[in-house]
């Protein structure tokens, strides 16, 4: 069945299940990169008072990236980082492993909303991915990197035009990319659905996210970072000197603190309208055959992502398994983010349609892995960043899908504006401006609800978006995971 075919609300979900059930049915709800004899013995929580000059709250990309900087910023700093799970719990560990260039959630959605530092933000987003190389190799980290970029491919006719106005915004900020047409997209990657692609050589690296994480929890220990798992901050005060982070066993006075929750309800309550938790939904299949890699093609193994408003996102491991995510992009009311949200057998069925409809060549090959996380939306679909209680502190929220690349921008630009310094990042527009807050509910629901249908809607429809669609390109408001 071709992909367009079956790129529309699917009805029977009991049906799809039981489809790929034999596929499915045995595939753990552990997120595949976190499912690993890799990963490191959690250190004890805090138990007693602690004083630093930088505390920092969460162990995922963000935090860990602003730990290390102040460390290599000054290595006098005395650094804290509180976590309430495990390093990498949460998204710095579900994520696909794109390790994107992209400060801005792709070029056209940063073109349309800063289109006069547009060509620098491109600049600074190149730059940040190649410190990320470099970081990798000068620490050692093995984490499966590999900069292969992407490729975004064409599977209805009205993508095609999508990608040769993104090409024309790319030539025009300074950036390079080839567009591919139908042949020579399916001689790169075989996959009878695909009409064309553009792809993007430098601007995206595939890479193990858990690993990459331990990796930067290695060197912030080394550099003498103090690092407490299972220790969860309750509530952050401002003192006269600095701030007090309570946990149930123990504070932290710091002189300054870095706020790196993601998703989760932010510490600073004024923050939370500005964020809503969207779960997102993965697939890893058993490590393929030679016979089946040879079906498929794939040997430059690029990043790949299909042009749709409800897009799927796919990729190699250094295993040889195929991830496939995406698609859809589920909020829950009430900002709701439980365990069992995890699993969401309904996406599973449906990732698998389509996995199968791109690679019917595959069929039969079992999945081994199917989990969910959270994503922190924000209207304007990439991070933005601050400071609270008089300067003191300093957060980074909002990244939609983009963290793996983007949170150590995120994490730079949090330590400048703490520093209380001006310097050449705090200065852009992109962040000295905030997306618009989300309405409280029950309107932000409904309002999420009919956006993702009417996104839907636009893919049937050649990409023609509805008025409530262009209502929020008016206002500058989007929805995306």
């Amino acid at each position: 069945m071709p992909l367009t075919g079956i790129l529309q609300p699917l009805s029977g979900s009991a049906r799809l299940w039981r489809r790929h059930e034999a596929v499915l049915g045995d595939a753990s709800p552990i997120p595949f990169w976190l499912d690993s004899p890799d990963a490191p013995r959690p250190t004890l929580p805090l138990t007693r008072d602690e004083e630093c000059d930088l505390a920092v709250v969460g162990a995922g990309f963000t935090g860990l990236w602003a730990a290390l900087l102040a460390k290599e910023d000054d290595p006098s700093t005395d650094v804290v980082v509180l976590e309430a799970q495990r390093t990498a719990w949460a998204a710095s560990g579900r994520n696909g492993g794109f390790c994107m260039a992209t400060l801005t959630h792709g070029i056209g959605n940063g073109a349309d909303r800063f289109p006069g530092e547009m060509t620098l933000l491109e600049e600074l987003g190149l730059a940040n991915l190649d410190e990320i190389e470099h970081a990798v190799a000068r620490y050692g980290i093995d984490c499966d990197w590999e900069r292969t970029g992407e490729m975004n491919v064409a599977t209805m006719p009205w993508h095609l035009a999508a990608l040769k106005e993104e090409r024309e915004l790319m030539l025009r900020h300074g950036r390079e990319a080839d567009l591919l047409d139908a042949e020579a997209a399916r001689a790169e990657v075989h996959s009878s659905t695909y009409l064309g692609a553009l792809w993007d050589h430098e601007g995206c690296a595939m890479v193990d996210p858990a690993r990459l994480a331990w990796g930067l929890r290695r060197a912030c220990l080394e550099a003498g970072v103090r690092l407490y798992e299972g220790t969860r901050v309750e509530e952050v005060r401002a003192t006269r000197t600095g701030v007090r982070l309570h946990t149930a066993w123990g504070d932290v006075r710091a002189c300054r603190a870095v706020l790196a929750a993601n998703a989760f309800p932010a510490l600073l309550r004024r923050l939370r309208p500005f964020i809503v938790p969207v779960y997102d939904y993965a697939l890893m299949t058993e490590p393929l055959t030679g016979e089946q890699r040879e079906a498929i093609g794939w040997r430059r193994r690029q990043g790949m992502a299909d042009a749709g408003n409800q897009f799927h996102y796919y990729r190699f491991t250094g295993d040889q398994r195929v991830l496939w995510g995406g698609y859809d992009a589920v909020y829950y009311y009430g900002n709701g983010i439980r365990a069992e949200l995890d699993r969401r057998p309904a996406t599973f069925a449906r990732l698998a349609e389509h996995f199968f409809a791109t690679f019917p060549q595959l069929e039969g090959v079992r999945f081994t892995h199917a989990w969910g996380g959270v994503i922190d939306t924000c209207s304007r679909l990439c991070a933005f960043q601050g400071t609270a209680m008089g300067g003191r502190v300093g957060y980074s929220l909002g990244y939609t899908g983009m963290g793996v690349g983007e949170s150590r921008f995120g994490a730079r630009v949090t330590l400048d504006l703490l520093s209380g310094r001006p310097t050449g990042l705090t200065g852009l527009e992109l962040v000295r401006t905030k997306p618009l807050p989300f309405p409280p509910e029950p309107l932000r629901s409904a309002g999420i609800q009919v956006t993702r249908w009417s996104l839907a809607g636009a893919d049937r429809r050649g990409g023609r978006r509805n008025l409530w669609l262009r209502t929020l390109d008016r206002f500058g408001v989007g929805f995306d995971s």
